[in-house]
């Protein structure tokens, strides 16, 4: 029996374990793949507090590192089915059956891929999907934009006050986003700094070492076009990883409902991290989360006793 079982060992979950072994809770974190989630995929990190430049590998080591070092329990084990409606809860996985006196979900969300040819093979070496986390790393550069809704169109955005060119793909001849964010786009695109690619795909994604160019195709003409740029951003949807929580309440977009305290409207169980309605995916707001969620965890546990 567990005080609390964190499922997902990204930053969120790996912070809140942290806190809660700290205030004398019995913890464990269960996780299907690699510590540190998507953070993981990225080569530089420069926006993370006191940190000037760090890969996601070796970032997520050090906070595993900290973590397991105090003694929190770790098992390298995929949740397959959650009883969460009781008081105790149980958490089946691959290998057995676990409960707990409550739940921290963290399972993170996985970005969609384009499929296109040499994609995996260039993630976190020019191909990235998430603008925010990596843009910076190439400014001063030509990059392509991928996605028509307003994610693609406010990445543009920002990454118009960095790039040299940007190139916007998209796959139907007009936009899905706001209103208000396509007359920007298209201002910009006026003055030749976005250069808008529409009905149209990438087929492939092309370099030696790191992303050099993209293959494009048009969908009406099915002629091919190559694009010599330094990275591309993929920002065409992201998937919530919360199919075997059943009765947790998620929104429209399949993202866990939270209150500002990490509560879901299951009691005892709770969620933070890119799995929930948050504003902002980094790796600082999700190590946020978590110490939230365990300040929550705790006081909850008190009022069981």
């Amino acid at each position: 029996m567990y005080d609390v079982i964190i499922i997902g060992g990204g930053p969120s979950g790996l912070t809140c374990a942290l806190y809660c072994y700290r205030a004398g809770k019995k913890v464990l974190v269960l996780e299907k793949g690699m510590v540190g989630g998507q953070m993981t995929l990225t080569t530089k990190i420069e926006n993370f507090p006191s940190i000037e430049k760090i890969d996601g590998v070796t970032l997520a080591m050090q906070m595993y590192e900290q973590v397991s070092a105090l003694g929190v329990e770790f098992k390298f084990e995929e949740v397959v089915s959650c009883d969460l409606k009781n008081n105790i809860k149980a958490i089946k996985t691959i290998n057995g059956l676990y409960q707990s006196k409550s739940v921290y979900i963290c399972t993170g969300a996985s970005s969609r891929q384009l499929k296109a040819i040499g994609e995996k093979q260039f993630i976190g070496r020019g191909v990235s999907y998430c603008a925010t986390c990596d843009g910076a790393l190439f400014k001063n550069q030509d990059v392509a934009i991928v996605g028509g809704g307003n994610t693609s169109l406010e990445d543009c955005l920002y990454l118009s006050n960095l790039a040299n060119k940007i190139y916007l793909i998209h796959r139907r001849d007009e936009f899905r986003g706001d209103e208000i964010l396509v007359k920007r786009i298209k201002d910009i695109a006026n003055s030749g700094k976005i250069q808008l690619v529409l009905s149209s795909e990438v087929v492939e994604i092309n370099g030696d070492n790191k992303v050099g160019e993209i293959v494009v195709k048009d969908k009406k003409t099915n002629n091919l076009q190559t694009i010599k740029v330094n990275a591309i951003f993929v920002a065409v949807g992201r998937k919530p990883d919360t199919e075997i929580f059943e009765g947790v309440e998620i929104n429209e977009s399949g993202y866990i409902v939270t209150n500002e305290k990490m509560q879901t409207n299951i009691e005892g169980v709770f969620a933070g991290g890119d799995v929930r309605n948050t504003p902002l995916r980094q790796i600082v707001t999700a190590c946020g989360d978590g110490a939230v969620a365990s300040a929550s965890i705790n006081e909850y546990l008190a009022n069981l006793h």
